[in-house]
């Protein structure tokens, strides 16, 4: 089993903007890691900084075609001062048979200073 990291950022809590960061950073994980079948995946937590909460992201999730019976959580992240705001991240428990070096942590949008560190040039 390995696990997969991710994290976005939105300008608005509306749904609207929640439901595209979420399918956005989903869909990104989901090609960064060759992942083609929900069989592949175990599970995925989604947590969410308190300024968001005018949708669940794990809707857009569940929406997305094929992977509709994946377990998603979703929970709030603790409100650490001076963090980022308007954040979403990911957890994606996969069964992906591959060296932790070869898994493609994703960070979008204005999570890219969480970890620059993981940031790919096609992310940048």
């Amino acid at each position: 089993m390995r696990a997969i990291r991710g994290a976005t950022t939105i300008e608005t809590n509306s749904p609207e903007a929640i439901y595209a960061a979420t399918k956005e950073l989903f869909e990104e994980i989901l090609t960064q890691n060759e992942i083609t079948d929900s069989e592949q995946l175990t599970s995925v937590i989604i947590t969410v900084t308190e300024d968001i909460f005018a949708a669940f992201p794990a809707k857009a999730v569940r929406e997305t075609p094929g992977f509709e019976y994946v377990p998603v959580m979703g929970m709030q992240e603790i409100p650490v001062p001076n963090s980022l705001p308007m954040c979403i991240r990911f957890m994606v428990f996969t069964d992906l048979h591959k060296p932790l070096g070869a898994i493609n942590h994703v960070y979008l949008r204005g999570a890219k200073v969480l970890r620059p560190d993981l940031v790919k040039e096609e992310d940048a």
